[in-house]
């Protein structure tokens, strides 16, 4: 993989371990102050709700966990797995506070949109493909295609376990 999709994934796990952490561990005080320096984007938006922020919390230190084991397994086929979440994550989130900013100030409403954005090109870069020697990705039609086993080896359609796989009796016929 190239160096910018170890620093997105690097990137995406900080940002989901800042707000997850945040969220989660001291719910009020993110409703209250988040994202701190910048303004209060979260209590402008309703009343506080500690399950639902709590749940928010979650949800990025999920991502956040995943983020890392991707760091640490890495391969073209995890590194796009991450892409989907954090871009599908990205777009659901950003579509959200972009067609609601009338209860922000304008800077607040800037900060929102832009922060959100960075964020889903972090999930975006991860989605395409690093280059592989000679040029092109570097992903094997079988790293994309094929499940492995729990020693590592690609099961193919009609390989072991399949219905479509051949069976030799004692006879030696092929059923």
């Amino acid at each position: 993989m190239r160096r910018i999709h170890t620093v997105a994934l690097a990137l995406s796990a900080t940002i989901a371990f800042f707000v997850g952490g945040w969220a989660f561990f001291a719910p009020r005080s993110f409703f209250d102050s988040f994202p701190g320096v910048l303004g209060q984007w979260v209590a402008t938006d309703g009343p506080f709700n500690e399950h639902l922020v709590r749940d928010v919390g979650a949800f990025y230190l999920g991502l956040g966990v995943a983020s890392v084991a991707g760091l640490v397994w890495r391969s073209p086929v995890v590194f796009r797995i991450l892409g989907l979440a954090w871009t599908t994550f990205g777009v659901l989130h950003l579509w959200y506070h972009a067609t609601h900013l009338d209860h922000l100030q304008a800077d607040a409403a800037v900060g929102t949109v832009v922060s959100l954005s960075i964020s889903l090109a972090l999930g975006v870069v991860l989605l395409v493909p690093g280059p592989r020697a000679g040029g092109g990705d570097n992903t094997s039609r079988a790293d994309v295609a094929s499940p492995t086993d729990a020693t590592g080896s690609a099961l193919r359609a009609g390989g072991v376990g399949s219905a479509t796989s051949a069976r030799t009796t004692t006879e030696g016929e092929t059923r």
